[in-house]
């Protein structure tokens, strides 16, 4: 008699099998989603901005701008004004520069993470504040924004001269003077910005953080006595150009308040 051979036990599913599974579909996943992601700044890296570049003159109907807030060149000054103070964005400083005497308050440079909290801790040994001038190509969002709240407690107004400067996140500090004085060779422009979007995100999250950003900035113009209507111009500029507000947008939009109010 032949025995016959027992059969063969099934592999028992078991969890550490399962962990494995999930984490190789986690990191299939992840990399799935970055890859669309590189696929969507690709033509952006293969073809950059054709726009001009940004010390190019512009006029009504041709004011979208090249820029790079490391290495933006910046446009000469007109006729018997005082030369920029820096040739480059490149040249300023990396982060916000404060230089405060007679109750001018100057922030000048890139507004890196964490200088609302810099800002916050200057303010607490320096003397009174009274004006703010500004001359910055952007960075921080989110610290721009808690700046501006800050400058707005002390009832400070905002400044920018015929040399300076004050681009992407720049904007939302000079929004926050109680009074804002723009000279007409001042430079100010708006454009979309990432609000530290993770592209490891799934899409639904990143665009949820996005529309949330937006719709913070919105809110915050609003409460600072500028239009919001501003942003229109802003969300449908890319990161790398910069829309520059002509003096009359700047009115328009309330950025500057009228002289004598």
């Amino acid at each position: 008699m032949t025995d016959t051979p027992s059969p063969v036990p099934a592999r028992r599913f078991d969890t550490r099998t399962a962990i494995i599974g999930v984490l190789a579909l986690q990191v299939v996943l992840a990399v799935l989603l970055m890859g669309r992601d590189v696929l969507s700044v690709l033509p952006q890296l293969v073809r950059p901005s054709d726009r001009p570049a940004f010390d190019a003159p512009v006029a009504p109907g041709d004011q979208t701008r090249r820029y790079a807030p490391d290495d933006l060149p910046f446009a000469p000054t007109r006729d018997g004004t005082p030369g920029r103070p820096y040739r480059t964005s490149g040249d300023m400083p990396v982060r916000l520069l404060f230089e405060h005497a007679d109750g001018l308050l100057s922030l000048t440079g890139q507004i890196a993470p964490g200088d609302a909290i810099r800002l916050e801790e200057h303010l607490q040994t320096a003397g009174a504040v009274t004006e703010v001038r500004l001359n910055s190509p952007g960075g921080s969002v989110q610290d721009a924004l808690s700046i501006g709240r800050q400058l707005r407690t002390l009832e400070a107004a905002t400044l920018m001269e015929a040399t300076d400067v004050c681009l992407s996140a720049c904007p939302y500090i000079l929004a926050s003077g109680v009074t804002r004085r723009v000279d007409d060779d001042a430079q100010v422009g708006v454009h979309q910005h990432f609000f530290g979007a993770n592209t490891a995100l799934p899409a639904f999250v990143a665009v949820e953080s996005i529309q949330q950003g937006q719709g913070e900035v919105m809110e915050y113009l609003n409460e600072m006595g500028v239009d919001p209507l501003i942003m229109r111009h802003a969300l449908k500029t890319p990161p790398d150009e910069i829309y520059i507000l002509l003096p009359e947008e700047l009115i328009t939009y309330r950025m500057v308040t009228p002289a004598g109010s």
